[in-house]
């Protein structure tokens, strides 16, 4: 949407809060007009964020710019919880009203209707300064054992590190990352998957925050998809980026990782079966970019060695998992969804994906989508907390 309008729609959906809140605050508080200020420092600065990404890529933006834009982002978590928890209000008392009217309930509205209105403002607030802290802690790291049916015994135990969608942009910046690489590495895993929205940005605008990616250590390297946000700033110039930091970019394409020494190999069967054929699909609407990047997972393994039967892919959306399924992988690594990152971007989730969060089965195919290492848009996570996966495979139980 152009800045304009949607400034204007903004301060609209503003100046209604106001309306619903002030009034009752003012009977309630001689403070009310601390209110009103943080409500129109919000309508000023929450269309800051959307203004044009050129102002972004100037990597020496004026301090002055970049407290805005955190103002903004801030502002715009903040009233979002505001504005739903206003219409929460609004029902509740449209309801009480008719229980009043039509069934006689005695309702004491000179206490409710200024004290449902502080409470709007109390939750709002205190929504966003958990939500803030937890946007912006070190994600914690969330163990998972999948279960694989037919698994061979050189593979029980192998580990995936999982990072997604940490949408280094305005916000998230070097030492963020930093902090990141330092947790994975502490893990020791097997291999490690980064399944998309890595960036929110161009290579010039960012190749300075990326670049402690290239210290993540894992036996088997670093592999990593394309997401949507990938698209939007510009994929090939960042496919070349990562390369060049030592990331392997799995575009529709597979490597077979070897968890035995060659030679102490006895068989090319006993070779074979103790690979892994890992896969990585571009994301699901890459084909609107690029046709040359649409996403296939079937293409992903063609050439594959059919003796290697433990087959994982990475895929950023959840979407790919139904295609993923029929082409005959055990696993699917995702993530895209943030799990909803705050309420009540939660409930919509399910109405673009078939999964939100979690470990889920979809025929014989095990798909895992993560809540996300970072943020997307404002700095703030509220009951979807930001994790670090560690996948571990495990034998299934006969």
């Amino acid at each position: 949407m152009p800045i304009r309008p949607l400034s204007v729609l903004t301060a609209l959906l503003h100046v209604y809060i106001a309306l619903r809140l002030l009034p009752a605050l003012a009977s309630l508080t001689p403070a009310w007009p601390l209110a009103l200020v943080l409500l129109a420092v919000s309508a000023v600065t929450m269309p800051l964020p959307f203004v044009s990404r050129s102002h972004r890529a100037d990597r020496k933006a004026k301090p002055a710019g970049e407290t805005l834009h955190w103002i903004g982002l801030i502002s715009m978590g903040w009233f979002s919880s505001l504005f739903v928890l206003t219409l929460v209000r609004d029902l509740g008392l449209l309801l009480a009203w008719l229980a009043s009217a039509l069934g006689g309930l005695q309702v004491p509205w000179d206490r409710v209707t200024p004290w449902s209105a502080l409470a709007v403002l109390a939750l709002a607030t205190g929504v966003s300064l958990v939500g803030f802290v937890n946007a912006r802690r070190t994600a914690g790291v969330k163990q998972v054992d999948v279960p694989i049916r037919g698994l061979p015994a050189a593979l029980a135990g192998f580990t995936i590190a999982q990072l997604s969608d940490i949408h280094v942009g305005p916000t998230i910046r070097n030492g963020y990352i930093q902090r990141i690489v330092d947790a994975v590495n502490r893990l020791g895993a097997d291999a490690i998957a980064i399944t998309g929205d890595l960036v929110d940005g161009s290579v010039p605008e960012l190749r300075d925050h990326i670049a402690p990616l290239a210290g993540l250590r894992a036996r088997h390297g670093t592999f990593v998809v394309t997401g949507n946000h990938e698209y939007y700033a510009g994929a090939h110039a960042w496919i070349d980026e990562l390369r060049r930091l030592g990331l392997k970019v799995l575009l529709n394409e597979h490597v077979v990782l070897q968890t035995r020494n060659v030679r102490g190999a006895q068989t090319d069967e006993e070779l074979f079966e103790s690979a892994l054929v890992l896969a990585g699909v571009t994301d699901f609407t890459a084909g609107h970019f690029d046709a040359a990047h649409a996403s296939d997972p079937h293409l992903a393994l063609y050439d594959a060695p059919p003796l290697v039967h433990t087959r994982v892919l990475l895929a950023h959306q959840p979407r790919s998992a139904p295609v993923a399924a029929a082409a005959g992988y055990q696993l699917q690594l995702s993530g895209h969804t943030h799990g909803g990152q705050f309420f009540p971007w939660n409930l919509f989730v399910p109405m673009q994906q078939p999964f939100t969060a979690g470990l889920h089965k979809l025929h014989d195919m095990w798909i895992y989508v993560s809540r996300g290492t970072g943020y997307w848009g404002p700095p703030k996570r509220f009951g979807a907390p930001s994790e670090i996966t560690l996948v571990t495979l495990v034998p299934a139980q006969p």
